[in-house]
This record gives structure tokens, C-alpha cells and sequence, in this order.
């Protein structure tokens, strides 16, 4: 058991640096890339956070209670992304710095995404073989949107190459080390669930109020706008698969 979630905390590692990969190389239609990341982002949150955090949470929260849990990650986020923008203008008057600022907040809550992506894996494969391989398949389904939406936050917020491959590389490791996390610890249902609709807040609050916005500004085509849709239905679409 221990080696086959090894092997596909592997997989997860290969699959977020090739989107990473495809994201620097079409770095110049990044509007399009930046619409595909919104909709997958805000799918991940709608179609597989969600559901996972109320799916493992029923049994201990009512249904409001998490959307609450949800509502307080993206708020807590806001805050967070606004807190950065504030420190920023107080501190440097520096818009670059700002930018870059909110780019590696992102991208370190896509790694910590990914870590729990890990998590949940090595956790999945603890409840039986076949629930660790369907949560499996949707972690590296979405793994590879993962590594194209961090290496466009950190596009999108003016970073360089080399930190996006930086961000890349942490991302990518996340998962394994998620996964390797599990051989040493048990996390309750109760508390994954909170964590899980914690994360959809984050995420909604990243690809509605960063990501659309900026894939739409300045390239306000159709083709952006479908670029968005299909990200969302890919991973609408891939973790219902998944869950076959």
C-alpha cells in the first residue's frame, strides 16, 4: 500500500509540472491560459471541494454550518489579499512589489492545496484501496490545472520565469509530501471536511475576484470567455469520471 501512494504521489508531481510547463511556453496567450485557470480553479472549488467537504462533513455539521466554513475561507483570503495590497502601499508605494506580493499568496495556497491533495490521497487509501484510487484519480486530474494556475498567479502578478518555476517546483512537490505525511498520522473526517470547505472558500475568492477579472481585462474577446467555461466543465467532468 505504501509504495502504490508513492507512486502516485509521483504521478500528482509529474502531472502539476507538465501544466506548469505548458503554461510558461504559452506564456503569450496568457488571457486565454488566465480564463482556462479561472474556470478550473472556481470548478475545482464548485465540483469537487465542495462536495467533498459536505460529503465527509455530514455526519458532523450541518450543511450551513459548512457553507459558513466556506463563506469564512473566502473572507479570510480577502483579508489576507487586501492585508498584502495595504502593507504594500504603506510600506514601498510600490505597485511591482504588490503585485508580486499577491502573486506567491496565491501560489503558496495552491501548494498547501496540494499538500492536502496528497493528504487526501494517503487518507483515502486508509478508509479502502478503491476510495483511495477514485480521490486519486481526481487529485491528478486537477494536479495539472493546479501547476498551470500556479505558474500563471505568478505571471499574472509581473513574477519572472524563474519564480514561477520556483512556485512550480513547490507545487509539485506538495502532494508527494502530503502523501508521505499520511504514514504517520490519522486526520478525523470531522476536521479534513472543515479544511476541504475552508479551501473552496480560498479558491472561490481566487479565481472569482483575481483570476476572471484579469483574463477578461484588456482581452475582452469571446474566447476568453469560453476558455473559462471549458476549464470549469474539464474538472466538472473529470472528478464526475473520477467518481464512476
Amino acid at each position: 500500500m505504501t509504495a502504490t501512494i508513492l507512486l502516485i504521489s509521483l504521478c500528482a508531481f509529474g502531472a502539476t509540472l507538465l501544466g506548469g510547463f505548458v503554461a510558461i511556453h504559452l506564456k503569450d496567450k496568457l488571457h486565454l491560459i488566465l480564463g482556462l485557470s479561472a474556470g478550473a480553479v472556481i470548478g475545482v472549488a464548485f465540483a469537487d471541494l465542495m462536495p467533498e467537504a459536505l460529503g465527509l462533513g455530514s455526519l458532523y455539521h450541518s450543511i450551513p454550518t459548512m457553507l459558513a466554513f466556506v463563506a469564512a475561507g473566502f473572507l479570510f483570503f480577502m483579508v489576507l489579499d487586501r492585508s498584502v495590497i495595504l502593507h504594500s502601499h504603506n510600506h514601498t508605494h510600490d505597485h511591482e512589489h504588490e503585485a508580486t506580493s499577491r502573486g506567491k499568496l496565491g501560489a503558496l495556497s495552491l501548494s498547501i492545496h496540494s499538500f492536502l491533495d496528497g493528504a487526501a490521497i494517503g487518507l483515502a487509501f486508509q478508509v479502502s484501496p478503491k476510495v483511495g484510487l477514485i480521490v486519486a484519480t481526481a487529485v491528478l486530474v486537477h494536479d495539472f490545472s493546479d501547476g498551470i494556475n500556479t505558474v500563471n498567479l505568478i505571471f499574472k502578478n509581473r513574477g519572472e520565469g524563474n519564480e514561477a518555476r520556483k512556485w512550480l517546483l513547490v507545487d509539485a512537490l506538495a502532494p508527494v509530501v502530503g502523501a508521505i505525511s499520511t504514514l504517520f498520522f490519522a486526520l478525523p473526517e470531522s476536521v479534513l471536511s472543515v479544511v476541504l470547505a475552508i479551501f473552496a472558500g480560498f479558491f472561490l475568492y481566487i479565481g472569482a475576484s483575481d483570476l476572471l477579472p484579469e483574463s477578461f481585462h484588456g482581452h475582452p474577446t469571446r474566447w476568453t470567455t469560453a476558455a473559462t467555461i471549458i476549464g470549469a466543465a474539464i474538472i466538472f467532468v473529470a472528478v464526475r469520471l473520477a467518481g464512476i
